[in-house]
């Protein structure tokens, strides 16, 4: 590319509470009746002074210590001025110039600031109210607790873009603040683009510290930045890449074209893949912020921060390596257990119950039931896994049954669907129901002999170099033994027989 892309993103999330950030009403994601959850403070009436949610400042001191960035000795609530109609207040409670974090780091792209605020409400357009188009507004949403993160521009592909965002949300889910969830409105992303003359550098306005500049090799000359386009309306990681990518090939095209890149606000239209102007891009004095009146500046030692850092979690990244070096996964399996927390917490008791029936056991054999067969009948039933019947100790005994020779592999496959119908330990159902596997070689034998008298073609082909007539045979074994046969013996029976 002839120009380097220069991305830095906005992340916002809503975070897991009781109730919303200056209010009592109730945080719930999953109402569906409109202004249920709401009350005369986040609805803005006269007179009503808010309060602040320490859940909320605890979650966002948190992520910031996971981050790895400097919490704020003292900070404080602002008002952003603005008016749309789904914003009851006329102003947003926010955080300008003492957020809750500054700096931090996440895949080698530094963090500039982690700040508090308050979400909106949710509008709905187009919606016909006696035979004319309408918009109306839901406000459950308005006052929820909403962290905003802010990267520097270090990002410099659509890749590394959508690879950040999504170890963020990970991260979120991890520190249990948040769900994430892009698709219900709970994680949003935002990504301000511009593209520049990779023969220049970043040069930091001594007063802000912020990249505004750009000079050359030996100094000699100095030029400001191409304005930079934010696009919203980024609902998917996918889109979060298309849009990216549309928008440098886009400012490419502009500057080739002798034009100039205009700072504004684009939507992503995902119909269509390309991006579409909204407005022109506002700058911090645009929202005349000011501090909030009715809310203090408050000290966050308040919050015993020491307490806070020996209270996080183990990190996605540091699961994903521990994984490698403990089970023997490599890196695709570390990530897809790593990959969503549920399924990690599983994984960890299932191979703990497993190693103490067998310290020799093969951890894979369990990924592989636990990542397939069981995710599988999880997404056939559209149920999530904390869900089934088959606990971690269950799907541990399942997998001895198998190695120690008692289940076949087909068997196995049954048993899961017999044990998400029912909260029974495998051994009890095998028991139950009869199930153990052939292993006595003079039965198997027996079948053997039957299926090379049945199948003399197969035989004839075997011994004139076709290997593959022996998984014929075995098949065909199986097959009468209704998938009781254990196929590692039969294989050697066969084999002998054929000689």
């Amino acid at each position: 590319m002839k120009y380097a892309p220069t991305i830095g993103l906005e992340i916002h999330a809503e975070l897991k509470t009781k109730s919303k950030m200056f209010c009592d009403s109730k945080n719930d994601p999953n109402e569906t009746r409109p202004n249920q959850n709401v009350c005369p403070v986040c609805l803005a009436h006269p007179g009503t002074l808010p309060t602040i949610n320490k859940q909320a400042v605890e979650h966002v001191i948190r992520v910031g210590l996971a981050l790895g960035g400097k919490i704020n000795p003292v900070s404080k609530f602002d008002r952003k001025n603005y008016f749309y109609p789904d914003l009851p207040k006329g102003y947003q409670i926010s955080q300008y110039d003492q957020p809750l974090v500054f700096g931090g780091m996440l895949q080698g792209v530094r963090i500039r600031r982690i700040h508090l605020e308050e979400d909106t409400g949710r509008l709905l357009h187009e919606s016909r109210v006696k035979g004319h188009e309408s918009s109306l507004v839901d406000f459950n949403r308005a006052g929820v607790p909403l962290m905003e993160l802010v990267t520097e521009p270090d990002i410099t592909s659509p890749e590394q873009a959508s690879a950040f965002a999504r170890e963020l949300q990970l991260i979120l889910r991890y520190l249990n603040v948040s769900d994430a969830d892009m698709e219900l409105g709970q994680m949003r992303v935002e990504a301000n683009v511009s593209i520049q003359d990779p023969r220049w550098k970043f040069k930091e306005e001594p007063k802000s510290g912020v990249s505004l500049w750009i000079f050359s090799g030996d100094g000699s000359k100095e030029v400001p930045l191409n304005d930079r386009v934010e696009l919203k309306n980024i609902n998917s990681f996918r889109a979060m890449e298309d849009a990216v990518r549309y928008e440098l090939k886009r400012h490419e095209e502009v500057l080739e074209a002798g034009g100039v890149i205009s700072q504004e606000t684009r939507g992503w239209d995902e119909a269509k893949q390309k991006s579409v102007v909204q407005r022109t891009k506002e700058d911090a004095h645009d929202y005349r912020y000011f501090p909030e009146p009715d809310l203090p500046p408050f000290e966050t030692s308040f919050f015993d921060l020491e307490k806070l850092k020996n209270g996080l979690p183990e990190l996605p990244a540091e699961k994903r390596e521990r994984f490698a070096n403990e089970y023997g996964l490599n890196e695709i399996q570390a990530a897809t257990i790593v990959g969503e927390p549920a399924l990690a917490n599983y994984f960890e008791e299932a191979v703990s119950e497993l190693k103490g029936k067998n310290p020799m056991a093969s951890v894979l054999t369990l990924f592989n039931y636990l990542t397939s067969d069981i995710r599988g009948l999880v997404n056939e039933r559209g149920i999530i896994l904390q869900d089934t019947k088959v606990n971690p100790e269950h799907l541990a005994h399942l997998v001895f049954l198998i190695e120690s020779g008692k289940l076949t592999s087909r068997q196995a496959k049954d048993m899961l669907a017999k044990m998400f119908m029912r909260d029974e330990d495998p051994e009890d159902i095998l028991a139950d129901e009869s199930m153990y596997a052939i292993s006595d070689s003079i039965e198997l034998e027996t079948i053997a002999q039957l299926i090379l008298q049945e199948n003399p073609n197969a035989v004839e082909d075997y011994r004139k170099g076709k290997t593959a007539s022996l998984q014929f045979l075995i098949g065909k074994s199986m097959a009468k033994l209704k998938g009781k046969g254990n196929p590692e013996i039969l294989k050697e029976i066969l084999l002998k027989l054929l000689k």
